[in-house]
């Protein structure tokens, strides 16, 4: 019967016949009281990769089944990589502080945009206020302007301060830099134009401006009607860079007529006008007017004076002359812009 079990396989067993049950102990045999003890089962079995030793306890047994697997490489490199699973998984962030970190990162995020906001507001708010307070302040200093004029002086002026913010400038007492501009201005009813630039303008108008430049441009009717040039009767002309003039005297009692072509050139409070050429009128044959020419061309300059057209302390810096009209320059510095100063004009010596 040996042999028919092991032609079943190992663990199989056959019997012919009724098997009493044998009480035994622990270590195998039959106790005094003949009673069968729990008896523990050992069994072996093939798991297709090896064989695996299974004990079991009988049912009276509370405590678990135990499998254990033989030791093989494959296990050990497995439960290696199992432990270096483990490592990693608590070294890094668990499910956890993930959804916590996002909402740190938000919180950041958030309260950086509102400080944005805030910040882009205030300079809205800064830069609205200075073009009103810019708006107010060129309304006030032109109003100011217009009402110092001086008498027989008429026309509207605008004015441009420049500059970083005006509320500052305000504050400081000083605009830093401030354009006027009087494009139609009459002055004894000559009509002209005038552009002022005043560098340093204090907020207080009885103060000095530390400088000031003004260009005036006039064509010839308006520069013929404010200034007189004694023993010049008809006039001046502008040309392409010159002036001209006409002229007369006397010689041996007949009076002739010469025309002057002079460069303007600015000195101070007047306008020297350096002649350039020289034509004379027809005279009789016997008359030689060469010595007329020579005292023309090599005389002194013809000067015109301007210091009482003028408020005083300005001074002609440069002229240009176009045919049809004039471009002075002025400068001043220390000059006071207010009415009683503007009406004070200079003096021709």
């Amino acid at each position: 019967m040996a042999k028919h079990g092991d032609e079943h396989g190992a663990g199989e067993a056959e019997t012919t016949g009724p098997v009493e049950p044998v009480g035994t102990d622990e270590t195998g045999e039959t106790d005094e009281t003949g009673e069968a003890q729990p008896t523990a089962v050992v069994e072996t079995g093939d798991d297709g990769s090896g064989d695996t030793l299974v004990i079991e306890t009988d049912a009276s047994d509370e405590q678990p089944t135990e499998v254990i697997e033989p030791y093989t490489a494959a296990g050990a490199a497995a439960g290696a990589s199992a432990a270096a699973a483990g490592a990693t998984a608590t070294t890094r962030p668990t499910d956890a502080d993930e959804p916590r970190e996002r909402r740190r990162l938000g919180r950041a995020a958030r309260i950086w945009i509102v400080v944005g906001i805030v910040l882009a507001v205030v300079v809205a708010l800064v830069v609205v206020a200075d073009i009103v307070a810019r708006g107010i302040a060129e309304q006030r200093v032109a109003e100011e302007i217009e009402a110092n004029l001086p008498d027989g002086v008429e026309g509207d002026v605008t004015v441009a301060i420049g500059g970083f913010s005006v509320i500052g400038q305000y504050l400081s007492g000083t605009m830093q830099h401030v354009e006027l501009d009087a494009p139609e201005m009459t002055v004894e009813g000559a009509p002209i134009a005038v552009s002022v630039v005043a560098e340093g303008l204090p907020v207080d108008l009885e103060t000095p401006v530390d400088q000031l430049t003004a260009t005036i441009t006039a064509d010839a009717d308006s520069i013929n009607q404010l200034i007189t040039v004694a023993g010049v009767e008809t006039g001046l002309t502008l040309g392409d860079g010159t002036v001209g003039y006409e002229g007369r005297i006397e010689i041996f009692g007949l009076p002739i007529t010469y025309q002057v072509t002079a460069t303007p050139v600015a000195a101070g409070d007047s306008v020297l006008l350096e002649p350039e050429g020289v034509e004379v009128g027809a005279v009789g044959a016997s008359i030689d007017v060469s010595g007329v020419i020579e005292r023309l061309l090599g005389g002194d300059p013809l000067e015109i004076c301007i210091a009482d057209r003028l408020p005083e302390g300005v001074q002609l810096e440069s002229i240009a002359v176009a045919p049809g009209a004039a471009a002075i320059r002025l400068q001043a510095d220390g000059l006071v812009l207010d009415s009683a100063s503007l009406e004070q004009k200079g003096t021709c010596g």
